[in-house]
């Protein structure tokens, strides 16, 4: 299955970005931070096979040749979230949406996502801290459940996947992932991934 992925992202600006990991680090050291996740993820989704490829971002970033790049709406989370699936979709286009604060995320968990559509009517990756990395839809359509979801509390992922099951969707489940949200988490991540940006910045 061929499927369309999309990053929701936001521009690494000081003081906009991770706000969560200062202290101990500063504004500029968190959007560095955030800087080398979100190369890292987009690096990750180049290397995945897919039918398109869209960052969908709250400012400006650059993507490789062959992506698109959209503007994200106004509004909530489950509002932008929602909207970004909608903004992008063909009709049968089945899409996977992922986040800038995974990664150590990778072609072949990405992969893994797509293909659990042929099963399923959407994959949720949840995340340690009680949201979730990744939704994929095999009906981008279905989006629509996720408005009204409450977001960044530490029942996201249980209550997305409950307004999923609520509207008659088949939901299977990813491996959970860490989020990057705290100082604590960063050098987790950065230890799973030593060689990446991301684990570079952290050590700078």
């Amino acid at each position: 299955m061929s499927a369309r992925i999309l990053v929701l992202a936001k521009e690494p600006v000081p003081g906009r970005v991770k706000t969560r990991l200062c202290p101990p680090w500063t504004p500029e050291q968190a959007a560095t931070l955030a800087a080398a996740a979100l190369a890292d993820t987009i690096e990750a989704v180049d290397a995945t096979p897919a039918a398109d490829r869209v960052l969908v971002i709250d400012g400006d970033w650059p993507v490789p040749d062959g992506w698109l790049t959209v503007p994200q709406c106004a509004g909530g989370l489950d509002e932008r979230i929602a909207a970004a699936f909608a903004d992008t979709r063909e009709p049968g286009t089945p899409t996977l949406l992922i986040g800038m604060d995974t990664p150590q995320v990778t072609p072949e968990l990405l992969t893994a996502a797509v293909a659990g559509l042929d099963g399923s009517d959407a994959m949720l990756g949840p995340a340690a801290d009680g949201g979730w990395w990744a939704l994929a839809l095999r009906e981008p359509g279905d989006a629509r459940l996720l408005v009204g979801v409450p977001t960044s509390v530490s029942e996201t992922g249980e209550l997305t996947l409950r307004a999923l099951r609520a509207g008659g969707l088949s939901v299977g489940l990813l491996p959970e992932l860490l989020d990057v949200d705290t100082a604590e988490d960063a050098h987790a991540v950065a230890g799973l991934i030593p060689a990446s940006r991301f684990a570079q910045a952290v050590a700078r």
